[in-house]
């Protein structure tokens, strides 16, 4: 019919949808040459059906495995929830192309580099240091134009934490345009010509001019909320005001300003990005903790393995809190990039009213219970199915699962339970090899439960950062 997936667009759905389960059910520890060969196969056949995103999710598992089991130091630093997105991801663009589904997002296209129509305006926003376990340091500097769509430039090489440091006031070069990441990331930028790759990044392609050009505050070009941009994605900085209650040994804990009311919302954690000592980070977030009752405008990024802590990149003082927030100099623009401006005592009141002490338990930041269900997803896909399996015995499964109800999510326990109880169960033919249909059942469970944790996540991290 048209507008749905051609009957060869099918088949190579259900072999990449097959070669992918393989690896979900080994494992990315398990996964070695064969199970990521038998993908990249697969990958080439959807590739020749046309099924560019199926192409691509399975390149970027494939690349995520290898990741996993790469030594320390070929490969950056393993996250196990990026290798749950990306099968995610995989699973689910092929689950549905296999239905025949007529969604035209699930074939994509060829990714290209995006040429905006007529000058690009930019205003910089922070600069973050970037440290690679492959003893790569640099710096990236986050731009946003007036629609609310992100943009980086990225300076990193050989170096480490050193270079990192170094990168934050070095010069950038946009073809003819020489300026440095210090002034840029307060300031703005007009490109004409400009080059922008898929992923925001500003390519230097013959042809880019830019020219320097005056910043605006934050409140003006960042939105307050995760609101998505003119594209429908969700920004990957979160801005939000909150008041500092404490220190937490190298964290600080803080609560969210609602509706402009102080220690209204919720108290939640900020964390160091990177805690090594030739960055800033720790020093700066070591002195927030030092002045409770200051009220700071925060731009960060969720942990996406707690969603009560938030990795702050930048702090800015609150417009209209008086006495209670930061004083900045007029040369930082209203804003400190936390990995490279040290906070002195010249940049705090002289006193701050002090908030309501957290006097139980329950005040201070809880992670959600659906850890318990990540834990079980992301050990599925590091450790395979035989891992899986494992914490689901009957009794761990009955009391996590009793837990997500009491929380509230029913249908977590569901899911939580039934991933278990498939792990466990292995079914084999008459040769005693696993039954295929089996592994496709234990996909498409993971799959369902993945699916859930998800959004689920999403929805709990928007209503306690922004209400």
């Amino acid at each position: 019919a048209p507008g749905r997936p051609s009957a060869e667009q099918v088949r190579a759905a259900g072999v990449l949808w097959t070669a992918a389960a393989a690896v979900l059910a080994a494992g990315a520890a398990a996964a070695g040459a064969v199970p990521q060969a038998e993908l990249l196969r697969a990958a080439h056949t959807a590739r020749l059906a046309g099924l560019h995103r199926a192409e691509s999710a399975a390149l970027g598992v494939v690349r995520r495995v290898r990741d996993a089991r790469g030594p320390q130091g070929a490969h950056r630093a393993h996250r196990p929830d990026e290798l749950v997105a990306a099968l995610r991801e995989l699973l689910l663009v092929t689950h549905r192309l296999r239905a025949a589904d007529p969604d035209p997002g699930l074939i994509g296209g060829v990714p290209h580099n995006h040429r905006p129509d007529g000058p690009l305006r930019l205003y910089g926003v922070c600069r973050e240091p970037v440290v690679g376990h492959g003893g790569t340091g640099g710096v990236v500097t986050h731009l946003v134009d007036g629609t609310g769509r992100w943009y980086t430039l990225r300076d990193a090489g050989p170096g480490g934490p050193a270079r990192a440091r170094r990168a934050g006031t070095a010069h950038v070069a946009v073809r003819s345009f020489l300026s440095d990441h210090e002034r840029l990331s307060r300031g703005g930028l007009v490109v004409t010509g400009a080059v922008v790759a898929p992923d925001g990044r500003l390519l230097a392609e013959p042809g880019v001019r830019a020219t320097f050009a005056a910043g605006r505050p934050w409140a003006d070009v960042v939105p307050s909320a995760a609101a998505p941009d003119s594209n429908g994605q969700a920004p990957p900085l979160t801005r939000c005001d909150v008041e500092i209650v404490a220190a937490d040994g190298e964290e600080v804990l803080v609560r969210v300003v609602t509706a402009g009311v102080p220690g209204t919302g919720p108290t939640v954690r900020l964390a160091a990005a990177h805690r090594h000592p030739a960055l800033a980070h720790t020093a700066n977030l070591r002195r927030l903790g030092a002045c409770p009752g200051l009220r700071i405008r925060v731009l960060g990024r969720v942990d996406p393995d707690r969603a009560t802590t938030l990795r702050p990149l930048a702090v800015g003082p609150v417009p209209g809190a008086g006495s209670a927030t930061l004083r900045l100099p007029g040369e930082w623009r209203g804003r400190a990039d936390l990995g490279y401006d040290l906070l002195g005592d010249e940049h705090f009141p002289l006193e701050a009213p002090c908030p309501p002490p957290l006097t139980a338990a329950e005040d201070r930041p809880v992670d959600s219970p659906l850890r318990r269900v990540r834990d079980l997803v992301e050990l599925a896909a590091t450790g395979g199915r035989r891992a899986a399996a494992e914490p689901a015995r009957d009794s761990d499964r009955d009391g996590h699962a009793a837990a997500l109800r009491r929380a509230g999510f029913a249908t977590g326990a569901d899911l939580f339970a039934a991933l278990g109880e498939v792990a466990a169960r292995r079914p084999r033919d008459a040769f005693g090899r696993p039954a295929a249909d089996d592994r496709d059942h234990y996909a498409a469970q993971w799959l369902a439960t993945a699916v859930y944790l998800a959004g689920t996540e999403a929805a709990l991290g928007r209503g306690l950062w922004h209400g």
